[in-house]
């Protein structure tokens, strides 16, 4: 019987137990069909992510509007032709006594242009950054296609219970739609959804409630920021305190804060997520940088964090709860690299993002993952995953 913080079971508000207190973060696994809709990969991956032993286990983020696709191989729920594959996904995934929540997400301005002729937003601002060559001129939601899109994380999350899944996550992190709608520079709308920041919340507040009201008080909804979103001038810190209080107060049930390495951070991230846990009466789970149980225990105990969000290290670990819990696990580190630190900064992202795909694929075909350093050949992974779209730029930076 392992003696660990991280072992301990917690209580949500909506009632759900969970087992322990690692969260698997989504990972984006692109591996659905031409149709959007998942297969047997899904369901042969999160078998092996539930029975590793974690205690809640979210999807790569699935899209909910087939018009606004964020990368290749996005699964898309908007109604229940799917039902069928969804049921044996979430199946596997609640092995285990785990909890499986489904990640939901639309890209908004940040739909690649290989994807989006012309993509949506709040505003028709266009995407800045080192990758704005990626991306198509946004227009300006109407105001009706607001609720219509409010109406489409309502019904995926409706199918998602339908189907098993214990929960939903609302993304809201990493510049996507529910961000944009948050951030004064993305949002210079004049009608409800713009304006005051009570304003900009109002499509992820409408959001949750329909999915409150439709789900039901014991259905898990939980939601994903990034401290890499903060701005003063567009999604500021004190904004982002103000979303977390409100949500709390409507009654959310748990708030990822992802985007930063709490063993080796730059943006004060264990600050900020200690000073967020004092402010608001809701679980919160810190997400990026952890490979060691002395810091995932350090973060327990310091209360700058109530469960530990895992990434990459359970693409090659899958079973690494098991593993910290029976006291087998050895700290993991990947150090992908090109050989040249300029081009290390620029391609990281899309180097880690490539090599997780590739793992996550050797997973659900059931083959060893590969543990390497040359991130040439993570970038290749992904051309022979995607063909030459995967080495297209996906967010803004």
């Amino acid at each position: 019987m392992s003696y660990l913080q991280v072992g301990k079971s917690l209580t949500l508000p909506c009632g759900m137990t969970v087992k322990n207190r690692f969260f698997k973060s989504a990972m984006s696994e692109t591996f659905a069909d031409n149709d959007h809709q998942p297969n047997a990969l899904h369901v042969n991956l999160y078998r092996k992510w539930a029975n590793g032993g974690a205690g809640i286990v979210v999807t790569g983020n699935v899209m909910v509007d087939h018009h606004a696709m964020a990368e290749p191989g996005n699964v898309v729920i908007e109604d229940d032709r799917s039902l069928p594959i969804l049921k044996k996904w979430a199946e596997a995934g609640t092995q285990n006594n785990t909890q499986l929540w489904l990640q939901l997400n639309h890209p908004g301005k940040q739909s690649p242009r290989i994807f989006s002729e012309q993509p949506v937003a709040p505003s028709a601002i266009p995407i800045s950054g080192q990758n704005h060559h990626a991306f198509n001129q946004p227009r300006e939601l109407r105001t009706a296609e607001v609720k219509e899109l409010v109406a489409k994380f309502v019904r995926a999350a409706e199918i998602a219970q339908s189907a098993g899944f214990t929960g939903v996550q609302i993304h809201g992190a990493f510049g996507y739609l529910v961000n944009q709608f948050l951030s004064r520079k993305d949002n210079r709308r004049t009608d409800e959804y713009g304006g005051s920041l009570e304003n900009r919340m109002h499509f992820l507040v409408e959001i949750y409630e329909g999915i409150r009201e439709s789900c039901g008080p014991q259905f898990a909804i939980s939601l994903k920021l990034s401290v890499t979103d903060l701005d003063l001038d567009g999604f500021s810190e004190a904004d982002s305190i103000q979303v977390a209080k409100k949500m709390a107060a409507l009654g959310i049930d748990l708030i990822e804060i992802a985007g930063d390495n709490y063993e080796n951070s730059e943006l004060g991230f264990s600050g900020y997520a200690h000073m967020l846990n004092q402010l608001v009466n809701v679980p919160i789970v810190l997400s990026g940088g952890f490979r060691r149980v002395s810091t995932m225990e350090e973060a327990l105990g310091r209360n700058d964090a109530a469960l530990i969000g895992i990434c990459t290290p359970m693409l090659v670990i899958p079973d690494l709860p098991n593993q910290v819990l029976n006291d087998q696990y050895r700290a993991f580190d990947l150090p992908l690299t090109t050989g040249n630190k300029h081009l290390d900064a620029k391609l990281m992202s899309a180097m880690v993002t490539s090599y997780c795909e590739e793992q996550a694929k050797r997973l659900a075909e059931n083959k060893q993952p590969q543990v390497y350093s040359n991130g040439w050949r993570a970038l290749a992974a992904s051309v022979a995953l995607h063909g030459p779209k995967g080495l297209v730029p996906r967010r803004k930076v």
